[in-house]
């Protein structure tokens, strides 16, 4: 098997892989200063992820945004400070840590899930264990972490929802960011960083109350907040280019959502997100759950999929009004009701454009 079908079967192409032909032509065409441990300029970098061109290359935007957010994120791993992303969910804080990693080393799979079972095991070392006990403490039964691995290539490893870890595995940090190095006590030895070695970590807004980061951690970090989607605009065509772009990976047979379809979901989930209508004339109640960007995009993706598989391949209200009601009535009774007011209240009186949508969301709201 090629190694063309091999990436066909891939389920989710990480960046580097996703978007190898684009790294190649920066790569090939780079001018700039490429620090050490890189495989191209920030210059370089910053094009890959804002758009551009590489020779006769388009380079397709990552990031949909302020650009100066990004060069500061890039500024920051030319040092050697560790960069923290925080925001709500779905400002791309995941898909902007993994798709830098990419460019700078080509490699975005260095992850650390930050979770609540996480250990500082998972952030410096363990041990297989059966090696362990047949041979004592061995540099082969040395289990790497993926910070470890980043520190001994020179490469960059990414810890995601830091905060959703407790205090003592967040701490675990703390040293690596200061020295640079992770002590081996067991074999009497050090691992000291490479040049090129960072760490690019998230937090969620939502989860600050979780396991607030200390003080001291902060400090090894240049914190950098992402915004949510500044217009209406903007969302969308953020919305409009994840979509297009999930929905060829999956190779849905359906056609991509039409930018009416687009206007309108952004246009709810902004409302439901502020807790008010977009011209400011009426407060509406926002329901418990999360009413991201990510969640729009996820939303779209499925609607298409129902086109594609119950329908003839054309996303209908129907299958728009059934992505609506599992992304926004997530805590039931409270849920529904929030959804029926909004419906009832704001959208019932947004004439006929929307009256089709609003009575496929009343029915299957009942």
């Amino acid at each position: 098997m090629s190694t063309e079908q091999n990436l066909q079967d891939i389920m989710r192409l990480p960046a580097e892989l996703l978007y190898q032909d684009e790294l190649k032509a920066l790569i090939d065409d780079d001018q700039g200063k490429i620090p050490a441990g890189w495989q191209m300029s920030p210059q370089s970098v910053l094009k890959f992820i804002v758009g551009g061109k590489a020779g006769n290359k388009i380079i397709t935007p990552k990031y949909i945004g302020n650009s100066r957010i990004v060069e500061m994120a890039i500024a920051t791993l030319v040092t050697d400070r560790a960069l923290l992303l925080i925001g709500e969910p779905g400002t791309a804080k995941s898909w902007l840590s993994e798709n830098l990693a990419a460019a700078i080393y080509g490699n975005s799979g260095l992850v650390v899930q930050g979770t609540a079972g996480t250990t500082e095991e998972q952030v410096r070392y363990s041990w297989n264990y059966a090696m362990l006990l047949a041979q004592g403490p061995t540099p082969e039964a040395l289990v790497q972490s993926p910070v470890m691995r980043g520190m001994e290539a020179g490469g960059i490893a990414r810890f995601e929802e830091i905060s959703r870890c407790a205090s003592e595995v967040q701490d675990a940090l703390i040293s690596i960011l200061s020295e640079k190095t992770i002590s081996i006590p067991e074999l009497g030895k050090e691992m000291n960083a490479r040049k090129g070695f960072s760490i690019i970590a998230t937090a969620n807004t939502r989860d600050r109350g979780v396991n607030e980061m200390s003080t001291a951690l902060k400090r090894r970090f240049n914190i950098i907040v992402l915004p949510a989607p500044a217009d209406l605009e903007t969302e969308v065509e953020i919305v409009k280019k994840r979509v297009a772009e999930i929905a060829a990976s999956y190779d849905l047979q359906a056609a991509v959502p039409a930018d009416e379809a687009l206007h309108k979901v952004v246009t709810i989930f902004r409302e439901l997100r502020s807790g008010m209508t977009l011209d400011k004339k009426e407060k509406v109640k926002s329901p418990a759950g999360v009413i991201s960007t990510a969640e729009a995009i996820s939303l779209l993706t499925n609607s298409m999929a129902l086109a594609a598989s119950f329908g003839n391949g054309e996303m209908t209200e129907e299958d728009l009004a059934a992505g609506l009601q599992g992304a926004i009535v997530k805590d039931d009774d409270k849920d529904r009701l929030v959804w029926k007011e909004y419906l009832d209240n704001v959208m019932k009186k947004r004439g006929a454009s929307w009256r089709g949508l609003y009575n496929a969301c009343k029915e299957i709201n009942q």
